[in-house]
């Protein structure tokens, strides 16, 4: 079973993060709330979330998935991790995935120069922060290799959908879709 770090810090936006996780968690993968800034974090909408884990509890690495939602300053404070830029980079370079959404793509993902010769999306206004980037503005969302990206909560259950298939498959998909109605 795929294992997934939904990574989140103070001023995560909530309903990206949270509705990809439970979609997740729908189709059975192992998935944990892992935060930069203590157990206990609030969204952007100052909404308090309580996390599985902190970033000095768990190895990063041993992820199939590390998730970035957006939100601000929550995709800064992911961005000033150094434990999950570190992380990133070597799950790229394992050739294992990475998403994020909305803000993350160009703040986290970009500022690190993890975009470069990718097709990405980013919530309107950030593309300039998609370093090295071909920008797909009308996507909802793009993945390209091992990177998913996308535009903000409005495609939170879009990405979530995405990511069951990478991680296990079309039909799981599907059937998390059927059931959700959606």
């Amino acid at each position: 079973m795929p294992k997934v770090y939904a990574m989140i810090a103070d001023g995560t936006e909530e309903v990206e993060c949270l509705a990809v996780v439970d979609l997740l968690r729908r189709a059975k993968i192992d998935t944990a709330l892992v935060s930069v800034d203590g157990k206990q974090v609030e969204s952007s909408h100052k909404i308090n979330i309580k996390a599985d884990y902190t970033v000095g509890e768990v190895d990063l690495t041993a992820a199939d998935l590390i998730f970035l939602p957006g939100g601000m300053p929550g995709s800064e404070h992911l961005a000033a991790c150094g434990d999950l830029i570190s992380a990133v980079d070597k799950q790229l370079k394992a050739g294992k995935r990475v998403a994020a959404i909305c803000a993350a793509p160009a703040v986290v993902l970009g500022a690190n120069g993890f975009l470069r010769g990718k097709k990405a999306v980013c919530f309107p206004g950030f593309e300039d922060g998609c370093i090295g980037a071909t920008v797909m503005p009308s996507a909802r969302v793009v993945t390209d290799g091992n990177v998913t990206t996308a535009r903000g909560m409005g495609c939170a259950v879009d990405l979530g959908l995405e990511l069951i298939g990478l991680l296990i498959g079309k039909d799981k998909a599907d059937a998390v879709k059927k059931a959700i109605q959606y």
